[in-house]
């Protein structure tokens, strides 16, 4: 055998190790092209995910994927991929989302005190408070705001229980704002709170108030039969006539002003129904001028409204509450003195700058009364009042109540 070849028996040992080294070449080739290949099919999917959640850095073989193809519809599939895409991620911007309802949160809690207008406040101003009335602090306050009775001045149930008059209207003429009522609407006689009336209608006809009045058998009370101090022949001026009358309600006083009138007495009466109804006074009717009669009615709201009327004269606001009058009836008769009707008055209540009483068995006591409260004008009407002092005890009570809340 020649030197330097080799016989088949020779190399017959190593042929089991390279037949397994090639089978494992092979195999290892086919495993890597098979994963290869998966890995190919798969890639639109991890591309996908990559894209929707954007905290995911794309591997580098699918930067491949977003370079511009070569032909034009390629490229306008592309950009249409890419537009869908971008309005998939759009609503997954979470934490942009957050951080803004965070900082609108902490705003929020920082001006929780001042009073949110909504976006209607400037198209319906009205509208908005409706809305927000029971939701804002601020805008409740605004709905409660002007004058009103307050609990720690005695105002309370209990206390307004105590009133003794069968109607109650106190209001502030400032506001038109009605602090309390009671009935005020009630029809009943109104007494000589009438005279507050049949003063305003003789001012109105500008007579000379110097100009003197007799004291006829007209002028007696044929519905009562009261008497008076002033006695038939008495003269007077209509100046002192209307004196007492608002003072004192003289009741022959009155009487000789209705009937010294153009038209006499039924001119007069007249008179004071057109007045009341030019005030607005709808459930008002008069028959006369003194009050005697039950038909004069009104109710308490009514008579807020002449109370308003008659406090613009000077002469029934000075007249209505002067404390005393000494006036001479003439032809040698004694100087009567008279005095005001009303007790707060005489006590010096100088808060009062307007009042009437009126007293008669139908309509009970009553008064009306303009008190000024820390300069603030407050109409109280009492009518009905059982006692003869409960309608100044209910006025003194109500006053209380209002230099207490008014501050």
């Amino acid at each position: 055998m020649p030197y330097g070849r080799r016989t088949f028996s020779s190399a017959l040992p190593a042929y089991p190790f390279l037949a397994c080294l090639r089978y494992a070449v092979v195999f290892g080739l086919l495993w890597l092209n098979i994963g290869w290949s998966f890995g190919a099919a798969h890639e639109p999917a991890r591309y996908s995910a990559a894209r929707v959640n954007r905290r995911v850095t794309p591997s580098a073989p699918h930067t491949s994927i977003a370079k511009k193809p070569a032909t034009g519809k390629a490229r306008r599939r592309v950009a249409r991929k890419r537009k869908h895409m971008a309005c998939v991620e759009r609503p997954m911007h979470f934490s942009k989302l957050s951080s803004r309802h965070r900082r609108q949160a902490a705003r929020n809690a920082k001006d929780n005190t001042k009073a949110r207008v909504p976006r209607d406040a400037k198209r319906s101003p009205m509208l908005a408070t409706q809305r927000n009335a029971g939701h804002s602090p601020a805008l409740r306050a605004s709905a409660h705001a002007g004058p009103r009775l307050l609990a720690r001045c005695g105002y309370t149930p209990r206390s307004r229980a105590l009133l003794r008059a069968r109607a109650v209207y106190v209001v502030d003429e400032r506001t038109h704002t009605v602090l309390t009522e009671k009935q005020a609407d009630q029809v009943m006689p109104i007494a000589s709170v009438s005279k507050l009336m049949t003063a305003v209608v003789s001012l109105d006809a500008k007579h000379a108030l110097n100009k003197p009045l007799d004291v006829t058998v007209q002028d007696q009370d044929f519905d009562k039969f009261t008497g008076s101090r002033l006695s038939v022949g008495s003269r007077l001026s209509r100046d002192d006539m209307l004196h007492i009358a608002l003072m004192s309600s003289e009741n022959r006083a009155a009487a000789a002003l209705s009937r010294d009138y153009t038209g006499g007495r039924p001119g007069f009466v007249a008179a004071m129904n057109a007045k009341a109804r030019a005030l607005g006074m709808s459930h008002t009717s008069f028959v006369n001028g003194t009050g005697l009669s039950p038909q004069n009615v009104s109710t308490a709201r009514d008579l807020s409204r002449l109370v308003e009327a008659a406090s613009r004269y000077p002469l029934i606001r000075a007249y209505s509450t002067d404390r005393a009058q000494i006036v001479f009836p003439g032809d040698g008769r004694a100087q009567l003195s008279y005095h005001n009707s009303n007790a707060l008055v005489r006590g010096g209540d100088r808060s009062i700058v307007l009042q009437k009483t009126g007293f008669i068995n139908e309509a009970g006591h009553c008064v009306v009364v303009r008190m000024m409260v820390h300069g603030r004008p407050v109409d109280t009407i009492v009518l009905g009042a059982p006692g003869p002092h409960d309608h100044m005890a209910d006025v003194a009570r109500i006053s209380r109540w209002l230099h207490c809340s008014l501050k």
